[in-house]
């Protein structure tokens, strides 16, 4: 894992409700100057125009536009929990659709912007705080991921632990690498595909 980088941390955080409403306000600007204009011509002069406030009110909160696209990557992230989890039927003849409902989860916390997404995976520095946030949503996710695994009748693998990190890592860059490309295939067909994958390693399949 890279170090970070200490020139990516904001310079403020807010402690008010305005604050945080022009910082929130800054990073939703940033998501369409990038998706728009791409990471080059996405400068912090066109993110503050778009914000409707003034370059010096942006660099009160961000030192750079590296600060920010990180942030917004920082956001992505933690949105990206399996929210259902909790949910899920886990008895006899439903691993399908449990492997369905991660994998769609995976999906739909990828849909917003593709162009977007796209930034982010080619162009996101690294912070601390960016670090700390991969390193925090990935025990959450394999914890829930391990939970299923542990819990769930019809799943036979050998280590709970290593099967969930498995299954993580492939619906993540795999869901990740498709929704950020140009694509043909229908998102539908890449579930289904994944689904059935995924199913056969958790079943045991010879």
């Amino acid at each position: 894992m890279p170090s970070a980088d200490r020139r990516l941390e904001p310079r403020r955080k807010p402690r008010q409700v305005r604050a945080e409403l022009t910082r929130e306000r800054i990073l939703t600007a940033a998501a369409h100057v990038f998706a728009e204009y791409g990471y080059a011509a996405g400068t912090t002069n066109r993110i503050a125009e778009h914000a409707r406030i003034s370059i010096g009110s942006l660099y009160q909160y961000f030192p750079n536009k590296d600060a920010i696209l990180a942030e917004l990557l920082i956001q992505h992230i933690d949105r990206g929990t399996w929210t259902s989890a909790d949910e899920l039927d886990l008895s006899p003849g439903t691993l399908e659709a449990t492997v369905r409902a991660l994998i769609r989860d995976a999906i739909d916390n990828h849909s917003d912007d593709p162009q977007l997404l796209r930034v982010m995976v080619e162009e996101a520095p690294v912070s601390q705080e960016l670090l700390d946030t991969i390193d925090r949503h990935g025990k959450l996710r394999t914890a829930q991921v391990r939970d299923v695994i542990v819990r769930h009748p019809d799943i036979r693998v050998g280590d709970p632990d290593v099967a969930a990190e498995i299954i993580l890592f492939t619906v993540e860059m795999n869901t990740h690498k498709f929704m950020a490309a140009p694509r043909t295939i229908p998102v539908e067909t890449f579930e289904n595909e994944l689904v059935a994958m995924v199913t056969r390693y958790l079943r045991g399949d010879q």
